[in-house]
């Protein structure tokens, strides 16, 4: 069994990579706040996310939470609400984060050890896969707050979730718990008890490390694009053809033929 990781600082989000293995980690830090999320916080994931996608070497992106100390673990309490009164917020801040954690170039992965509400749900539901720790729940307050949600995040959790539940977390405000929504949605891979959720996260992240990048990134941004319906044919037809022209489609039939693991190298 794999243990829980150290308690980190405090702090922004923190970003650490091993190209050795492909993956890499980024940590809400803030467990003392319930990990809320202020305006800087924002522009650092933004940067995070950025670093991530220049480096083709890294192949997963994993999207967790210190949640250390905390008497129920929360992985995120949402926006930091205060951040609304101030002249410099601009409204579109927080739709940039999971917008751009959607359409990040590696496989997306949210281990999401604890409850999640407000905008930090949109994070969860922008990642390509998502596990999570038993006995948490994903509550969205917007409607209770006054507020309208923005457009890509109401598209999401309708995509995610389907229209009835989407309905349920917004027009009723009140928690959903994650084992519902593998149920009903199937939003999680896996719904684990902690005793077993870092050894999960870490195969899951492990096995999509192995899959053919440029298939596997190629595809997912194929079905992002279906699911938001502004696909092109011709584009995914290229991405088809680009597939099957590649040194990894050739390494994958070898390793198939040979019935050995492949060795796929992104070209």
């Amino acid at each position: 069994m794999i243990n829980t990781p150290a308690p980190l600082e405090e702090g922004p989000p923190l970003l650490q990579t091993d190209t050795a293995s492909g993956i890499a980690t980024l940590t809400l830090r803030r467990p003392g706040q319930r990990n809320s999320l202020t305006d800087d916080d924002l522009h650092h994931l933004l940067d995070c996310i950025a670093q991530v996608n220049a480096d083709a070497a890294l192949r997963v992106l994993v999207l967790r939470a210190d949640t250390a100390g905390q008497p129920r673990p929360v992985f995120s309490a949402g926006y930091h609400v205060g951040g609304f009164d101030r002249g410099d917020h601009g409204p579109q801040l927080f739709e940039r984060v999971p917008d751009a954690l959607e359409r990040a170039r590696p496989l997306t992965l949210c281990a999401l050890n604890g409850s999640v509400y407000g905008g930090a749900t949109d994070l969860v539901l922008a990642c390509d896969l998502r596990l999570a720790l038993a006995g948490s729940e994903l509550r969205m307050p917007a409607c209770s707050l006054g507020l309208h949600y923005y457009p890509t995040g109401l598209r999401r959790y309708v995509n995610r979730l389907g229209l009835n539940l989407a309905k349920r977390a917004f027009l009723t405000g009140r928690p959903l718990a994650v084992e519902e929504l593998a149920a009903q949605a199937a939003l999680f891979e896996q719904v684990l008890p902690a005793a077993q959720f870092e050894e999960a996260v870490l195969h899951t992240a492990r096995h999509l490390a192995h899959m053919a990048p440029l298939a596997a990134q190629a595809t997912k941004q194929s079905l992002n694009e279906i699911a938001a319906g502004r696909f092109d044919e011709v584009l995914l037809r290229e991405r088809e053809a680009m597939s099957m022209a590649s040194a990894d489609f050739a390494e994958g039939r070898a390793a198939m033929a040979a019935r050995r693991p492949p060795r796929f190298s992104g070209r």
